[in-house]
C-alpha cells in the first residue's frame, strides 16, 4: 500500500478504508461477504488498530455492517434500498437547481469545468465501450467535482455517498448482466454543456434523465434475488 513521505496511523486509515471501498465498489467483496479485523490486517500486513478504525468508518458510511461475534461484512443493499437511493439524489439534486435557478450558474469557474469536462469524457467513454471498472472511478470523480461547484460540502457528501452506495448494490449484478452496456447512462458531456452554458433548467433535465435510466434499470431486477430479468 505505497505513499509518499511518513505514513501516520490515520493516513494508513483512510488508505485500508479507501482500498477496501474499492474491492467492494469492483465487486471482489460482494455483499454479504464476512471477515475479520484480523484476516485484513493480515492481508495488508499491517497492525490491527488502523484495520479497525478503518473498518469502522465504513460502516459509517453504510457500506459494511458489524457484527461483535463475527467481525464485519458487506452490507446487502435491495433493490428497494437502491430505489430509495436514487430518489434521494433526485430530491436533493432538483433542490440545488431550485436554488442556483434564480442567480444563475454564471459563478461557476470555467478553469475547472475543463477538469470536470475530461472525467465527463472518460465516463462517457467508459460507459459507451461498456467498462464497468473505468466507469466507476470517473463516475464518482464526475459527480464530486460537478457538485463541489454548484453546491456546499454537506450536500456533494451526502450525494457521493448515495451514489458510492448505489454502485455498491449495482456492480454485482451488473456484471451478471449481458446486457449491461445498454444500462450504462453514458449523458456525461450534455451534463457539463449546461452547466457551462448557464442552463439550470437543461442541467436539471440530464439530471432526471439520469436517474429515470436508473430506475428502468432496477425495474428489470428480480425483487427477491436483484438479478436481471430474463
Amino acid at each position: 500500500m505505497p505513499a509518499s513521505g511518513a505514513v501516520t496511523r490515520n493516513t494508513l486509515r483512510q488508505q485500508i478504508a479507501d482500498a477496501l471501498r474499492d474491492e467492494v465498489l469492483a465487486g471482489r467483496l460482494l455483499p454479504g461477504e464476512e471477515f475479520t479485523v484480523k484476516h485484513i490486517a493480515e492481508q495488508y500486513g499491517v497492525s490491527a488498530t488502523p484495520v479497525r478504525e478503518a473498518l469502522v468508518d465504513l460502516s459509517a458510511q453504510g457500506l459494511l455492517d458489524s457484527d461483535q461475534h463475527r467481525g464485519f461484512h458487506v452490507h446487502q443493499f435491495t433493490v428497494d434500498d437502491f430505489r430509495a437511493m436514487v430518489e434521494a439524489r433526485s430530491l436533493v439534486s432538483d433542490g440545488i437547481f431550485r436554488r442556483i435557478a434564480g442567480s444563475g450558474l454564471g459563478r461557476v469557474n470555467s478553469e475547472a469545468l475543463v477538469s470536470v469536462r475530461r472525467r465527463a469524457e472518460e465516463a462517457a467513454r467508459a460507459a459507451k465501450g461498456g467498462d464497468l471498472d473505468i466507469l466507476i472511478g470517473y463516475d464518482l470523480r464526475f459527480w464530486r467535482e460537478l457538485t463541489t461547484l454548484v453546491a456546499n460540502q454537506y450536500i456533494c457528501d451526502f450525494l457521493h455517498r448515495m451514489r458510492v452506495q448505489a454502485w455498491v448494490f449495482s456492480v454485482p449484478f451488473l456484471r451478471e448482466d449481458d446486457a449491461c452496456r445498454d444500462w450504462l447512462w453514458s449523458g456525461y458531456e450534455q451534463m457539463v454543456d449546461a452547466i457551462t452554458l448557464g442552463d439550470p433548467d437543461a442541467a436539471r433535465a440530464v439530471v432526471d434523465s439520469c436517474h429515470a435510466h436508473s430506475l428502468a434499470w432496477a425495474d428489470r431486477l428480480d425483487p427477491e434475488l436483484g438479478r436481471p430479468r430474463r
